[in-house]
């Protein structure tokens, strides 16, 4: 531990700050709930201290599976304060996914929906490490925190006294051999990203920030930054590009959070062009690559008002920022940008030697800073090799201009990003090649204009099999969840392959980038 004198500021300070600073202010808005800060407040405490009463304590690791209902902030703010360790479940996550996580990073609490009772009870079956079930309501399996919450009176919030280098999220990532990976983030980490966010993006003066994603999942990292912000929250229950339009018009929205498959939705919906966009100020996207005459055309559509961030779950959010004024719709190159590094991390595009390149040639993104994770849970090796000579290697490899703006060109690893989702091929190979009818199968991204990039499978088949693209694409799809299963599968001869005789897959990209520039969307 450091030195009291020189304790640094964590998400637990940030939240009891931000809802002292709003007070009576509305904060959340949520269906028909509408919660003031103090409201929030005194629920987590309620929540933090039934977290307590079922021996919940600074770092117990805890995950959440949750549709967008108000007991995820309470309980949000509950593991923050009593300084456990978070984890994220995804709620299209596959019942494999989420047993391999709860397993692997030693979680022993699993709060969650009672819709997903059915589904948590599969979980505690093959997940005998799991201690506690606590469930937001009556259920027939777990106990019910909200009853458990209720026999407690609220008191005043207090953060916890944490280690600056104390692990405070554990976020699981695909890896490209097939094995997620979890992602230590320490306390000190997480909070550079909070205090990055409210410096460096552009929001409105007055924020009223639409959630559609899960607040379990990705929603809640703008929980504290709008609060922060003085602003407020407006969640729906999930993302459908007609309730994100109402909700802009009625709610007057002045930013939100999508990722580009989103906004190709909002742009092909019916309802775009009558719908009332003048309260928006700023949309916020990232998490996969945007096609640049998309992008072209949701300016000239909705107005100047994207701004885009890159990061990556080792140093999330926010590597690089593209502000909305570096948005030019008459220079495609410019829109094909990921931005410039923001001022509070180092960033550097390295050749394979840890040299920098020079302007115009390509280079390995890669970072230093308070952002960077602490390294992968019990994977010491692919630690050592991420971060490895002092910097974090993302693994992206981007040219930089005279400007400075970065572009990114290629993926040293092979992973595809798909509608904001990471899909590593390994992961959907190994599902295919458990089809008896399946001899051979690569997977790559193709450029999709609705995903940015889609999932492809190239498959041989064993002599006299026969089978049908639905058939194999379902099996992917029950093992893995929707984003996985390939969006097309062709059925081939022969997969072409290098000369050490490894699938050659930069030959099978070549067949549907051609000579595209941006080879990633």
């Amino acid at each position: 531990m450091v030195d009291p004198a020189h304790t640094g500021v964590f998400l637990p300070n940030l939240l009891v700050s931000a809802l002292r600073r709003q007070g009576h202010r509305p904060a959340v808005y949520l269906g028909d709930d509408v919660l003031t800060a103090n409201q929030l407040g005194h629920r987590m405490s309620q929540f933090h201290q039934a977290y307590l009463a079922a021996g919940i304590t600074q770092g117990t690791g805890v995950a959440m599976l949750s549709s967008n209902r108000p007991e995820v902030l309470y309980a949000f703010g509950a593991y923050m304060l009593a300084g456990a360790r978070h984890s994220a479940l995804h709620p299209l996550g596959s019942l494999d996914d989420h047993a391999f996580v709860l397993t692997d990073g030693g979680i022993d609490t699993l709060v969650f929906d009672p819709a997903l009772g059915d589904w948590v009870e599969q979980l505690a079956a093959r997940v005998p490490t799991l201690k506690r079930l606590l469930s937001f309501g009556p259920c027939a399996i777990g106990e019910d925190l909200v009853a458990l919450a209720d026999t407690f009176e609220p008191q005043e919030l207090r953060a916890p006294v944490l280690d600056p280098e104390g692990i405070g999220a554990l976020a699981y990532t695909g890896g490209t051999t097939g094995r997620p990976k979890g992602v230590m983030a320490s306390y000190r980490g997480s909070a550079a990203m909070v205090q990055t966010m409210v410096a460096e993006w552009q929001w409105p003066d007055d924020v009223r920030h639409l959630v559609c994603t899960p607040l379990s999942h990705a929603g809640a990292a703008f929980f504290i930054p709008v609060l922060l912000r003085g602003g407020s929250l407006v969640v729906l229950p999930k993302f459908d590009a007609g309730a994100v339009l109402e909700s802009i018009e009625r709610d007057r929205i002045t930013s939100m959070m999508l990722v580009p498959s989103m906004i190709y939705a909002i742009l092909d919906h019916p309802k775009l062009a009558e719908t009332d966009l003048a309260s928006l100020e700023t949309i916020f996207y990232g998490a996969s690559p945007m096609s640049p005459t998309r992008l072209q055309e949701a300016i000239r559509a909705i107005g100047p008002v994207f701004f885009q961030f890159y990061g990556q779950t080792e140093s999330p959010q926010t590597v690089c920022v593209l502000r909305k004024e570096e948005h030019d719709p008459d220079d495609l190159g410019r829109l094909a940008s990921c931005g410039r590094p923001v001022p509070w991390v180092h960033v550097a595009l390295l050749d394979d030697r840890g040299n920098e390149v020079p302007q115009g040639e390509p280079g390995e993104i890669c970072v230093r800073g308070p952002l960077v994770m602490q390294g992968y849970l019990n994977q010491p090796e692919q630690t050592a090799e991420a971060l490895r000579d002092g910097w974090l290697h993302t693994g992206d490899v981007a040219r930089a201009d005279e400007h400075g703006f970065f572009t990114i060109v290629d993926r040293k690893k092979e992973m595809i990003v798909t509608g904001g989702f990471n899909v590593f091929p390994r992961e959907v190979e190994d599902v295919l090649s458990t089809h008896p009818a399946v001899a051979a199968t690569a997977v790559i991204g193709v450029p999709d204009p609705r995903w940015g990039e889609a999932v492809k499978a190239i498959v041989v088949l064993r002599p006299g099999s026969t089978i049908g693209a639905d058939e194999l694409i379902a099996l992917v799809r029950a093992a893995k969840g929707p984003h996985y299963a390939p969006k097309s599968i062709d059925l081939v001869d022969s997969i072409p392959l290098t000369a050490v005789g490894k699938p050659d897959k930069k030959a099978l990209r070549q067949a549907y980038w051609g000579d595209t520039e941006r080879k990633v969307g």
